[in-house]
């Protein structure tokens, strides 16, 4: 049975908390990935209910990744009978994780989060290092294997929370896959994509989105990821971490808090 949330009450604090840090949220996403150890603190820090702030996340992250996934399809060459079926088990794997979201307490959502973000960051922060070690070939047949169940897996975990969704599509589409990084980027762009919008018509269906906030936070998601797309950044990763660490920090502090 789905848990009943109360109507929130929104406020112009929350605006001034969630917008802000969306945007920067996207912005680090654009420059160096992981803006969602960012974007979904953002909702917590701002008093929205954990099951609201993942369902909110979601509309702000679609948006951004809709933008994000047909600039990067333009310029690359899609493998459709790859990627339609990944698309397909990514769009019910994040169906059933967000329907199991909507099964489980705050309190237990809460236990995962501290268990989750700190090994989310750890894969986002080694991305770049995880994936330059790889190497070797895959038969054809494999790496389709690979890249569905990892569609479905990843789709199922994005659903049900999401933070570093995009890192993880990575590391197994060019570790495990052994595709080029074009293909893994598109191919990872569509899964997402996939993956976000299961999530969220889910979350919009049961009503556990707060579309106010959510569209407000959209736009600054755009904002963000155009700004830190143009932006030129000497060392941009070593502003990433520190911020990502920030964050993480004081989101513990507040779960650790309430619990």
């Amino acid at each position: 049975m789905e848990i009943t949330l109360p109507i929130i009450e929104l406020t112009l604090p929350m605006f001034l908390i969630v917008c802000p840090l969306v945007f920067l949220a996207g912005l680090v996403d654009a420059i160096g990935g992981g803006g969602g150890l960012i974007s979904l603190p953002a909702y917590l820090f701002a008093g929205v209910p954990m099951h609201q702030a993942i369902a909110t996340n979601k509309l702000s992250s679609a948006v951004g990744t809709v933008v994000s996934t047909v600039r990067l399809c333009r310029n690359t060459k899609i493998e459709w009978a790859l990627a339609l079926p990944s698309i397909v088990l990514s769009l019910i794997g994040s169906f059933i994780g967000a329907k199991l979201t909507l099964l489980v307490s705050e309190h237990i959502l809460k236990i995962v989060l501290l268990i989750v973000l700190p090994v989310v960051a750890v894969f986002v922060f080694r991305k770049n290092s995880l994936v330059e070690k790889q190497s070797g070939t895959v038969s054809h047949r494999r790496m389709m294997v690979i890249s569905w169940l990892s569609a479905f897996v990843i789709g199922g975990y994005d659903g049900f929370y999401g933070p570093g969704t995009g890192t993880f599509l990575i590391l197994l589409m060019v570790g495990c896959a052994k595709m080029d990084m074009m293909q893994a980027a598109a191919n990872t762009k569509l899964i997402n994509l996939a993956s976000n919008l299961s999530a969220l018509v889910t979350f919009l269906i049961s009503g556990k989105v707060v579309m106010a906030l959510g569209l407000a936070a959209a736009v600054f998601s755009v904002a963000g990821h155009y700004v830190g797309s143009t932006l030129v950044m000497k060392n941009g990763a070593k502003v990433v971490k520190p911020i990502i660490l920030v964050v993480l920090a004081l989101l513990f502090v507040k779960i650790i808090t309430e619990l």
